[in-house]
């Protein structure tokens, strides 16, 4: 089965542009800094050389010390913090410079590097509005508030520019939205379609079970956005796993798993092979992410009589023992090759009955509650 690798890749290329957005920080800001403090005097006559005070060293030390945060947080898959440690770092510093450089001479207020432009124009690149707003709120707030304490109208210029440039980089980050969402939506329907296909191919061997994958599914997620733990793209995951929970039934043989009568105890060692066989079988797909417990861990039970791996209580992921019980009660109402569906009812009394021994005794409490929805899933199908 082909790897899926779509939260690596976002962390590959975050860690890129984190990057690269802090090399193009300090090319910008002290390329301008020397150029408008050191060089640009040269020329004009009676214009200082150099900062306007030494609190602008300070700033630069500083700065400096945010290289090692840059790649202890890409290490630890951090990065996404360093961009607002870059902002606020030095729009709190050059503040303070500002405030102290011009605080007994305002009127010769001057202000602002191009790093500033750099910040607003490239604030997209990371496709986040979060980040968006905190540099264009930020360095607006920063200047009205200079305007106040120094009680000047010239900070009304980088004002004006941070709100034009801000609406071209906004109109920009859209359109990156745009195409961020187009490629997720592919991957997407990708993946559901690998796995919907893999589904057919195992109902074609087991056509008892036509349709068990999905209505497992469907139980599960109800059950798991009651519980609301689940972040949007653990659903996701959820999902597949949910549906690929069987997967590896497709190792068992034709003459077990469609057996009119009671297996035997070596062919029910058989059948209890499937969890491990079906993770092996998907551990790759890293599409799964932590929802790879599911295949491998849904039969565990909670008194720790369950298989593969006899885990009892809480050390069997939460997320198993959501779709145990959603197994459970689409496998007791549907029919097998060895017997007819149960009814409803008295599926609901056995998942109650298996309260603190075969399943979750809080679990149980949530699918008392969405059990009506779960009727509704059943006369559906």
């Amino acid at each position: 089965m082909q790897k899926m690798n779509k939260k690596s890749v976002f962390l590959y290329e975050e860690k890129r542009t984190v990057t690269w957005f802090s090399t193009l920080f300090f090319i910008i800001l002290i390329g301008y800094d020397i150029f408008f403090y050191y060089i640009y005097p040269s020329y004009v006559p009676g214009m200082p050389s150099g900062f306007p005070s030494l609190f602008s060293y300070v700033m630069y030390i500083f700065l400096l010390l945010l290289l090692p945060i840059l790649f202890i947080n890409n290490r630890k898959n951090k990065q996404y913090l360093t961009k607002y440690y870059f902002f606020f770092t030095y729009t709190t510093l050059s503040f303070i410079g500002e405030l102290i450089a011009y605080w007994d001479k305002p009127e010769l207020f001057s202000s602002g590097n191009a790093v500033e432009v750099f910040l607003v124009l490239f604030s997209p690149i990371f496709v986040n509005k979060r980040f968006y707003w905190t540099v264009v709120i930020g360095l607006i707030f920063k200047y009205l508030l200079l305007g106040g304490i120094l009680a000047n109208t010239l900070v009304a210029f980088p004002i004006v520019l941070t709100t034009v440039l801000a609406i071209i980089a906004y109109i920009i980050l859209n359109r990156f939205q745009s195409y961020i969402t187009a490629l997720s939506t592919s991957y997407d329907q990708q993946m559901e379609g690998i796995v919907k296909g893999v589904i057919a191919a195992l109902e074609l061997k087991d056509p008892y079970t036509r349709g068990h994958s999905e209505r497992v599914a469907k139980y599960a997620m109800v059950l798991a956005k009651e519980l609301g733990v689940f972040a949007n793209d653990e659903l996701k995951s959820f999902n597949y796993a949910c549906l690929l929970h069987d997967i590896g039934k497709v190792n068992i043989p034709d003459s077990i798993l469609m057996k009119p009568a009671k297996l035997t105890n070596e062919e029910y060692e058989v059948i209890k092979t499937h969890p491990v066989v079906g993770e092996e079988a998907v551990k790759n797909v890293e599409g799964l992410g932590s929802s790879l417990s599911i295949i491998r861990s849904h039969h565990e039970r909670w008194d720790g009589k369950g298989y593969p791996d006899q885990l009892k209580c809480e050390d069997i992921p939460l997320n198993a023992r959501v779709v145990a019980i959603a197994d459970a009660f689409d496998a007791m109402t549907s029919s097998r090759s060895y017997r007819g569906a149960l009814p409803v009812e008295e599926a609901y009394n056995r998942i109650v009955q298996g309260q603190g021994t075969q399943f979750d005794p809080n679990l149980v409490e949530l699918f008392k509650k969405v059990y009506p929805q779960w009727i509704d899933i059943q006369k559906e199908s």
